[in-house]
């Protein structure tokens, strides 16, 4: 009898220690899955996203497309855009960057309500257009705000900043053949997400979350995503290094130099999307691209402690 009671004993904590493993598991899985150190930032002239290659920084306005090398000199820029689109075009959000070639989430938009997408391709050296990809109305997507190409898996994402159904989900395509692959369902749903990037198996979003008014910072966001119909949301960062809160942009990580890149806009009063007006001390709009260095946060920051 002893036995039997001593066998259920370890039974039950057995069963308690791996409930409560399951549990941890998953808080885990909720935590930044990195750390970031701010390292410095520098102002540039687009007001909306920026991507990085090996060589060069490349940002885009709403109207316009720059680029710079590593010191932050610009070299190049496409101030037409939009010459060659099928549909008329009158807004960028963020864009990525993918053997030699730039991929620019287009629309036209006016005060908060965007219509028109077009997933447009150009050429990285010369920012010129080259060609686009079919977008797909049945998606449900009414805006785009963010672009971004996964390598792993050849296919690209794209964000809605509107609010609603169409920010809900982020949407995936076939990076080879145009084809709209799904949508996915995240939750909890960030408001207002700026930009979209893929680094290391998941998605991470920026979101415009912070009041401004109140020096609230905007965040970032990792998503992630597996085959299901929908993903997790996770907190990863609240930007409170920023000189002053404005608005966030896009973003993109740097590999090789081990750093997140994001774009921000402060100065200016965003009314549904859209500057109008200054704040107290500013005459104009400041852009600037914020430098971040990037380590694993948690267990994997211990294993590369010990491997360098």
């Amino acid at each position: 009898m002893k036995k039997i009671v001593l066998g259920l004993v370890v039974v039950f904590i057995l069963a308690g220690i791996s409930s409560a493993y399951a549990a941890d598991a998953k808080y885990v899985a909720q935590r930044p899955a990195f750390s970031y150190k701010l390292k410095n930032a520098f102002e540039v002239k687009g007001r909306q996203g920026i991507a990085v290659d090996e060589n060069y920084y490349y940002v885009s306005g709403s109207k316009a497309i720059y680029k710079y090398d590593k010191s932050g000199k610009l070299l190049a820029s496409n101030e037409d855009p939009f010459a060659g689109y099928a549909i008329p075009s009158n807004h960028i959000g963020d864009i990525d960057v993918f053997n030699g070639e730039l991929f620019i989430s287009a629309e036209w938009f006016m005060d908060g309500v965007g219509k028109d997408i077009q997933i447009a391709i150009h050429d990285a050296e010369t920012l010129k257009f080259k060609r686009s990809f079919k977008f797909e109305p049945e998606s449900g997507q009414e805006e785009v705000s963010g672009i971004c190409v996964d390598r792993d898996k050849r296919t690209v994402w794209m964000c809605s900043w509107v609010g609603g159904n169409s920010g809900n989900y982020l949407y995936e395509y076939s990076l080879d053949s145009g084809k709209f692959l799904r949508k996915v369902h995240i939750a909890p749903v960030p408001q207002w997400v700026q930009g979209v990037y893929y680094y290391k198996g998941a998605l991470f979003v920026t979101a415009d979350d912070g009041e401004a008014d109140y020096d609230e910072p905007d965040h970032l966001y990792r998503v992630d995503i597996t085959d299901k119909t929908f993903a997790n949301v996770t907190v990863e960062k609240a930007f409170t290094e920023i000189k002053r809160q404005g608005e966030i942009e896009g973003l993109a990580f740097d590999d090789k130099a081990g750093e997140l890149l994001v774009h921000f806009n402060r100065g200016a009063r965003i009314i549904l999307g859209m500057p109008k007006g200054f704040y107290p001390g500013y005459e104009k709009e400041i852009s600037e691209v914020y430098r971040f260095a990037v380590k694993p946060a948690g267990k994997n920051a211990k294993k590369d402690a010990k491997s360098e």
